[in-house]
């Protein structure tokens, strides 16, 4: 999955950045990315619906 890569190389970018602006926007970018994989997974097992409420 594309997105899984792309999470493995903002951990990698990450361990590697060492200016804090540059960490801190890999951090931001990272935690995005984890939150719409678990959004992703969730849908997929069926835990939340892709319907709209209403």
């Amino acid at each position: 999955m594309q997105l899984e890569q792309h999470i493995e190389e903002l951990r990698m970018e990450l361990h590697q950045a060492i200016d804090p602006a540059e960490r801190r926007r890999i951090e931001i970018e990272l935690e995005l990315a984890r939150a719409e994989l678990a959004v992703i997974m969730a849908e997929q097992d069926g835990r939340i619906s892709t319907e709209p409420p209403f």
